[in-house]
């Protein structure tokens, strides 16, 4: 590959870059359409893909790419509904497009006004990221061909598709050349050609350091790793381990006592890493409060294996009634209704310890959503609690039963809690020192992510559930 160096007094107007190669690091897009199997269809069909890679690399090699992708296309693709494939482009693709994206092609493509994406995958497929995180103005992808019963048929409107992609493209600039085309060498020559000036990756941009692109707070969906053909396949081979194992672990849940817990977990490659000075079991006096942040389902059962004691655990209502019967802690479910939650929240408290996660829901990305102001003024008995969690494959499959996330993240090689108590709040920053309880929850936030090395985001449940339905 070219390098590019270069640099400008004033930024260009506008910009056609390709996705695959250039925006992206990665420039085989097989991972994403094995993402969109698992989500949308299930194990059968990421199976059958994975046996179709060796056949779609042959193609490549033979230089037959579009017979390639529209081969992935079609098993990725066909019977689903279109509503299918975008609920995961919307929800499961964005967090794995970050996570290989290219900063150094960013820092081009942010700099122009105009910007418009090409890409071979489906335009559905990437359009809401490229629109949502990167401020494209358009995207042209692929268009797939969807029956009168609303299935999409799994073939594409495209014969050839770098030329309908230079033909769509030259329908955007009529009366004059996009400024800047970027993309790889050779692949992209078509659609860069229409352009005034040509990068080809990698480039280095000289000028002042330049915002990142919004960043991906939500993410759904049941695989933590991108499923590269190894990477698929050493999940593929765990899958029946994997299961035996949750069932182990579940099984080890009912049957130890909560002081044993930690080191029979080790033994099933677990691991519970305690940091802080926990407080002691309350007495006759009111119970303390851990506040912590939401990484997974069992983030109030940690606490407790940590602190060798069952403390209750306040969880959102619509809970599977699954956990209550598998839980070794007793969960306390809220209503939704403030007067109550706080009633029921007090009545708990007055018995002794209790956990709460003030975020409502489990975020997997490193932020640390709003939290919650009602439990501020309950007590002024505060332990903030912060949890990080690393696990190995698999969290809850898109749209499933939430009875199944206990299962799939017990089904994972290794799972390693980091678990760190930290100090009281002191008196003067609860509410009873005249504080709002905004201004404590906040303040717990801030400390919580501190800790983590996070970041803080005034974005909430409901945003979460707007975001991803």
């Amino acid at each position: 590959m070219v390098m590019v160096e270069t640099s400008r007094a004033t930024s260009p107007q506008s910009v056609v870059s390709e996705f695959e190669g250039t925006l992206l690091k990665s420039n085989d897009p097989f991972s994403y359409f094995m993402l969109l199997a698992f989500d949308a269809s299930g194990v059968i069909r990421f199976v059958f893909l994975l046996f179709l890679w060796p056949v779609t690399e042959l193609l490549n090699v033979f230089s037959y790419k579009d017979a390639a992708l529209k081969l992935m296309i079609f098993v990725a693709t066909a019977g689903l509904r279109e509503s299918d494939i975008e609920l995961v482009a919307r929800n499961v693709l964005p967090k794995f497009y970050m996570d290989d994206f290219s900063m150094e092609t960013w820092n081009v493509f942010s700099s122009c006004k105009k910007r418009i994406v090409v890409t071979r995958m489906p335009r559905v497929m990437v359009e809401r990221f490229a629109k949502q995180h990167l401020i494209a103005e358009e995207v042209i992808g692929t268009e797939l061909i969807v029956n009168r019963f609303g299935f999409v048929t799994g073939l594409t409107q495209e014969t050839d598709i770098d030329t309908t992609a230079l033909n769509r493209v030259a329908r955007l600039f009529v009366d004059q050349k996009p400024h800047l085309g970027l993309g790889r060498r050779p692949v992209s020559t078509t659609f860069i050609s229409l352009c005034e000036e040509q990068i080809h990756v990698p480039v280095q941009w000289k000028q002042a350091e330049v915002q990142p692109p919004k960043p991906v707070i939500f993410h759904d969906g049941g695989l933590m790793k991108r499923p590269t053909p190894a990477i698929a396949l050493i999940i593929l081979l765990w899958l029946p381990f994997g299961i035996i194992l949750a069932f182990i672990r579940i099984l080890g849940a009912f049957i130890f006592p909560m002081w044993l817990a930690p080191y029979v977990l080790s033994l099933f490659f677990g691991r519970v890493t305690v940091k802080g000075n926990p407080p002691p079991k309350a007495g006759n006096s009111r119970g303390v409060l851990f506040v912590c942040n939401h990484r997974t389902m069992i983030d109030p059962l940690v606490i407790s294996y940590a602190l060798r004691r069952t403390i209750p655990a306040v969880l959102i209502s619509d809970l599977s009634r699954f956990y209550d019967i598998l839980s070794p802690v007793p969960i306390v479910r809220f209503t939704r209704n403030r007067d109550v939650d706080a009633v029921i929240m007090k009545k708990e408290l007055s018995k002794g310890d209790l956990v709460v996660c003030p975020e409502g829901s489990i975020c997997h990305q490193p932020f640390v959503l709003r939290f919650s102001a009602m439990f501020a003024e309950l007590t002024d008995r505060i332990v903030p609690v912060a949890i990080n969690c690393r696990i190995g494959f698999f969290q809850r499959p898109l749209r499933s039963w939430n009875g199944l996330y206990l299962i799939f993240l017990f089904m994972n090689p290794t799972i390693e809690y980091e678990i760190t108590f930290l100090d009281q709040l002191p008196l003067e920053a609860t509410c009873s020192s005249g504080k709002s309880p905004y201004d404590v929850a906040n303040h717990v936030q801030r400390i919580l992510a501190e800790t983590l090395g996070f970041e803080c985001t005034q974005l909430g449940r409901k945003a979460k559930y707007n975001i991803l339905p």
